[in-house]
């Protein structure tokens, strides 16, 4: 074997694409829902992903007694004692919640995975994503 190319600072060779968290938010990929997470006693900053706002935040038409604000409080606290229950380490937390999409059926579990990582490739601050389990 030839080692005389190996590169310690690039072993799999140079990037060919990146797509950036600023990039994901620009696109609407993914949504900062920091100020609610540190009302609800998170500390880092947190995002979801669209999909999370669609299935968990988003109202569906016709779904009384329920607004923006409310479903987002639900995801946030639920990341929150997701958290506490988190062993020491952890990067990748289970988050589930009970979600009312319809009048007319009850309340469905949806699950959410939460990780733990930078907040984007040029910043290494940590933060907190959600996302939808097959978002991944």
């Amino acid at each position: 074997m030839n080692n005389t190319n190996h590169n310690p600072a690039a072993p799999f060779g140079p990037v060919i694409y990146q797509y950036t968290r600023s990039q994901a938010i620009a696109d609407g990929f993914q949504i900062e829902v920091t100020k609610t997470a540190r009302e609800a006693g998170i500390r880092f900053p947190v995002f979801i992903t669209r999909g999370v706002y669609e299935q968990c935040v988003a109202v569906p038409p016709g779904v009384t007694g329920q607004d923006e604000p409310g479903r987002l409080w639900d995801v946030v606290w639920m990341l929150r004692f997701a958290i506490i229950r988190s062993q020491p380490g952890a990067s990748r937390l289970p988050v589930a919640l009970y979600v009312r999409n319809s009048d007319t059926q009850p309340p469905r579990l949806v699950k959410l995975i939460a990780t733990a990582g930078a907040v984007d490739m040029d910043d290494p601050a940590p933060t907190i994503t959600v996302m939808l389990p097959d978002e991944d």
